[in-house]
């Protein structure tokens, strides 16, 4: 299958994509994974990412997508794919849509994880970080240590990291709805779109977006 997953930030993407890619015996393709890989093998690619990146600037559509095509282009994406976090935007979407045609192939599924805002203001605002070990993550409200403030596991400070407060949570939802959520519209019109609750337990999503892509899971 060739699946794009979207949601929200704090809709849990990145978990459930390692959970469907397992389930379904294809490749997880995250966005953060192809600029790690290309900037690491020294890529012509990766280092003009490198070069917006170091100067504070986003990374241009045109990098991006040529990252993704090169990694979609390999043999283990051959049956299938899963991408994470691309496309973030429509110029993305419409690149993908041409860059699959011109293969012979097309998308099987556009997967929507629905969160209520409210409740992706309280995942992200909520976790809390050992500054000895980024690792050891707790959360307020979900998982909260035993000592308030203190990492059960080594004992070190937990904290609250700066991009996890709710001002920044709630400029990184409206940067979603104003970028990447016209997406879903886009793929709605090709009737690819399967939406989705991403609240509850993880193995619970899972399963649901398991049966919403006609598929069991394991």
């Amino acid at each position: 299958m060739r699946i794009v997953l979207v949601g929200p930030p704090g809709a849990g993407k990145g978990t459930q994509a390692a959970y469907l890619a397992k389930n379904l015996s294809i490749p997880h393709i995250s966005t953060g994974d192809l600029f790690r890989a290309n900037i690491s093998q020294g890529t012509e690619l990766g280092k003009a990412a490198k070069a917006f990146m170091d100067a504070g600037n986003l990374v241009p559509d045109e990098v991006t997508i040529g990252m993704a095509k090169d990694r979609m282009a390999q043999p283990d994406a051959e049956g299938g794919f899963l991408l994470d976090g691309f496309p973030r935007n429509v110029s993305q979407a419409l690149a993908l849509d041409e860059s699959l045609k011109t293969d012979g192939q097309k998308l099987d599924a556009v997967l929507d994880l629905e969160v209520p805002e409210d409740e992706v203001v309280k995942r992200i605002a909520g976790r809390r970080i050992c500054r000895n070990d980024s690792s050891h993550v707790f959360h307020v409200a979900y998982s909260a240590p035993q000592q308030e403030g203190v990492c059960d596991t080594c004992g070190g400070e937990l904290y609250q990291r700066g991009d996890d407060t709710e001002e920044t949570v709630r400029r990184r939802l409206e940067v979603y709805h104003a970028e990447t959520e016209p997406i879903i519209d886009h793929y709605k019109a090709q009737g690819l779109v399967v939406t989705i609750s991403a609240l509850g337990k993880v193995t619970e999503v899972t399963k649901r977006a398991m049966e919403a892509l006609g598929r069991d899971a394991a």
